[in-house]
């Protein structure tokens, strides 16, 4: 037998998939008993997970009973009266994207990611937020939903107007293109400084994936990282700061999601990004 070695990059776009999340959500309705009640229409995805049990803990954040996947648990936030769903570690971009196909199937209409990583560029501050515009495709889920020549970027309007609110928070944002691996302990100082040359901003695991699944699947999607550490970092590494400053955080991003449902802009990633340009 002759394996194709490039399989990655041949996959059949165009083909529809042979088993769809709307299936998989169907079985563990079945098996679970679960009503089809839709999940919120803004969606979180914690890479981390800490603030999610820190809020399930406070009794901010609640279990969504009508979730149907086996893998994780959804969790609502009210913000401002409104109900917005968080999902915990949600770790690299394959289980993101599992996860945002789901969420997209029960009713979500915008999803966010919100990530920890790493400084590439010296001109970023460890910490801050790094609201991602692009994303360099060093992994695989991506390459699924988008041809290898398709650029991977966040919903253009959507971003755009996380940039701005963050700023209220109080510490340093910055917005352009991050470095997507699923290898993070493949990274290496060569290529640090290579894309430090090219004006990558950070390293993190989900962006590229996320945003090509929002392009494909014609949902908005945006993220935001935060950036904790670094490899010439020498203060403490992964100080995120308080679980009430990465509330604050992620009731920010629930507002700019609803502020944006609410104006009523459509479109993909792909879409808002070519309009604008």
């Amino acid at each position: 037998m002759t394996l194709n070695p490039i399989a990655l990059l041949t996959h059949a776009l165009a083909e529809p998939s042979a088993f769809t999340p709307e299936a998989l959500l169907e079985a563990v309705r079945a098996a679970r008993g679960l009503p089809r009640d839709p999940v919120p229409a803004v969606c979180i995805l914690e890479f981390d997970g800490d603030l999610t049990d820190w809020l399930i803990s406070t009794g901010a954040a609640k279990p969504c009973k009508s979730w149907a996947c086996f893998h994780t648990k959804l969790h609502a936030l009210d913000v401002d009266e409104t109900p917005c769903g968080i999902v915990p570690r949600t770790i690299g971009g394959p289980y993101a994207v599992l996860i945002a196909e789901q969420l997209k199937s029960s009713g979500a209409q915008v999803i966010l990611g919100l990530t920890s990583a790493g400084r590439v560029a010296a001109s970023v501050p460890v910490p801050s937020l790094v609201v991602p515009t692009a994303a360099i495709r060093d992994e695989g889920a991506s390459y699924h939903y988008l041809a290898a020549n398709h650029p991977a970027v966040a919903h253009a309007k959507l971003a755009d107007s996380l940039s701005c609110s963050l700023t209220s928070l109080g510490i340093p944002v910055l917005s352009g293109a991050v470095w997507t691996t699923d290898a993070p302990y493949r990274e290496t100082n060569q290529q640090l400084a290579d894309y430090a040359r090219q004006g990558v901003l950070a390293v993190e695991m989900q962006a590229a994936s996320l945003f090509a699944f929002g392009i494909a699947q014609r949902i908005p999607v945006a993220m935001v990282a935060h950036v904790t550490n670094a490899v010439d970092h020498e203060e403490a590494p992964f100080e995120k700061g308080s679980h009430e400053f990465s509330q604050r955080l992620l009731e920010t991003m629930c507002r700019v999601a609803k502020s944006f449902l609410a104006a009523g802009i459509q479109g993909s990633s792909d879409e808002s990004s070519s309009n604008d340009g």
